[in-house]
Parts: structure tokens; C-alpha cells; sequence
């Protein structure tokens, strides 16, 4: 199957993006730790891609390019997580529901091969989000 695969998006810290800050978030640690989505196996086979190739995850927020990386620890299906950073703000909702916080755990999305689209530096996706 290729197309469109439905999933739920997981949003959250991890330690190489954790490392990637104390870089710096102009560094390429960063870069590498933040524009990726972590996939589950089978999905990502029904999807047709493979790993570090790329596909374009959508939600009602809008979209983004991102890395597909098989996530190592576990079957996932049905989910897709990306860590914390502009990639995965893109993409989820600013609503803060009287909280104080967006959420970020379980929007719906959508993803789908993005063979030859770039995934964007950081400085080019803030761009396209806020024009400057």
C-alpha cells in the first residue's frame, strides 16, 4: 500500500534532542535530533519508505517534511513521535485550552512518502511559518 496512512501523533523530549540543545539549536546535532519522526516498522513498509528517507506528516495544523526513522525499542503501529522542537511545533495545534500549554500527545495526522521534498533547516521552516 502506498498513499496516505492515518496515525496519532506523540510529541516529547528525547536524550539526542536533549543533546542537540546543549549544541545548540543552530547545530547540526540538533537539526539531525529534532527533523526526524520515529515510525513503527510496519507502517512505514505499507507506506513504501524506509529509513531516513522522507515523508510528509499532516495534521489539522498544517505540515511538514520530516526523516523517517524506524523507531528502535518497540512496535508502534498506529503512532508516529517526533521529538520537541520547530518541526514538531509546525504541526501541532497552538490551542491551549485554558491551560497554558498545547498539547502535544495524540493529534490526529496523516503521513505519506515525500520522496524528493527536503526537509527544511531551521531556519527555512520558521521562515515559511512566519515569514521572516
Amino acid at each position: 500500500m502506498q498513499g496516505k496512512l492515518k496515525v496519532t501523533l506523540l510529541t516529547g523530549r528525547t536524550i539526542e534532542q536533549g543533546v542537540g540543545k546543549e549544541y545548540g539549536k543552530s547545530s547540526p546535532e540538533y537539526y539531525e535530533a529534532c527533523s526526524m519522526v520515529y515510525m513503527d516498522a510496519d507502517d512505514m513498509k505499507k507506506l513504501g519508505v524506509k529509513n531516513d528517507t522522507h515523508v510528509l506528516v499532516t495534521t489539522p495544523n498544517g505540515s511538514v517534511v520530516l526523516r523517517a526513522v524506524k523507531y528502535p525499542r518497540s512496535a508502534i503501529p498506529g503512532l508516529i513521535y517526533i521529538p520537541y522542537g520547530p518541526w514538531a511545533n509546525a504541526i501541532v495545534s497552538d490551542a491551549t485550552t485554558s491551560i497554558g500549554t498545547p498539547s502535544f500527545k495524540g493529534t490526529p495526522a496523516e503521513v505519506e512518502s515525500a520522496l524528493g521534498k527536503p526537509v527544511l533547516s531551521m531556519q527555512a521552516l520558521l521562515k515559511k511559518e512566519f515569514g521572516r
